[in-house]
């Protein structure tokens, strides 16, 4: 291979879903032959309609739903089926769309729950966290459950981030919140990504979430239908007529 080729070579994924078939109950698959990758540093955007199977590929993705067939590589390594806990020890963050902390514990106590499997790197991870989110150090003994929901998706991504992640992988991170609170959320996303952390973001605010991300899929039926970056599919004829005219009315 030539220097020039070599230079011209992609990089590694982080991530590598291939041909992922799942679901929640057997027989019944959400997933039919799902594929998606994120490369180094990359924020990925999955869109589609209701019922897609967005959220479905991070939960199997995360070891929260049955992998009936295909795979899941992080950093070169099958993870296939692994437990959550497991996940998290390799590199993997998630954060629901609901439920996402715990409301009787203080902000601190948050971060601890995320760190309970290296506590020992608590200070260095909170430190870390704070930097971005200054919010949280600013708060740290407040009660969660007495957060707005734009700050409670702040601490359910900080406490993700807590475990050192290679990838984040994000359900709906806008849903339910105000115009303002949905573009706070979009640039902590965007600052998430910029500290070098590769992000997979499921969102029904299809044109935001293009804006702002390097690559985008959208799924259809359990299916990557169409792949591109966020530009591309932001003019594509029939992205545009089947997916963001649809999408932009639901969200």
């Amino acid at each position: 291979m030539s220097e020039q080729s070599r230079e011209a070579a992609p990089e590694e994924a982080v991530v590598k879903v291939t041909d992922l078939v799942a679901g929640y109950l057997p027989g019944v698959n959400i997933l039919n032959g799902c594929s998606i990758e994120a490369r180094p540093g990359e924020l990925i955007g999955i869109i589609g309609p209701n019922g897609a199977g967005k959220s479905t590929l991070l939960k199997a993705m995360f070891g929260l739903v049955r992998v009936h067939s295909g795979t899941v590589v992080v950093r070169g390594k099958d993870l296939t089926g692994l437990k959550a806990n497991k996940l998290v020890t390799q590199g993997v963050g998630f954060v629901p769309q609901t439920n996402n902390v715990f409301a009787s514990l203080t902000i601190e106590e948050n971060m601890q729950m995320g760190m309970f499997q290296q506590p020992k790197n608590f200070k260095e991870r909170f430190d870390f966290v704070t930097s971005l989110f200054p919010e949280l150090g600013k708060r740290r003994t407040q009660r969660a459950g007495s957060l707005s929901g734009g700050e409670r998706q702040m601490v359910a991504m900080g406490r993700a981030l807590m475990m050192e992640p290679a990838v984040l992988l994000l359900d709906e991170p806008s849903a339910g919140l105000s115009p303002v609170k949905q573009d706070e959320t979009f640039l902590r996303v965007h600052e998430i990504n910029r500290a070098g952390v590769s992000v997979i973001m499921v969102e029904q605010n299809a044109r935001r979430c293009l804006q702002i991300c390097d690559r985008a899929y959208v799924l259809d039926q359990g299916k990557d239908a169409y792949t591109g970056t966020g530009r591309e599919l932001m003019k594509d004829p029939k992205v545009i007529q089947l997916y963001l005219g649809t999408l932009a009315d639901s969200a």
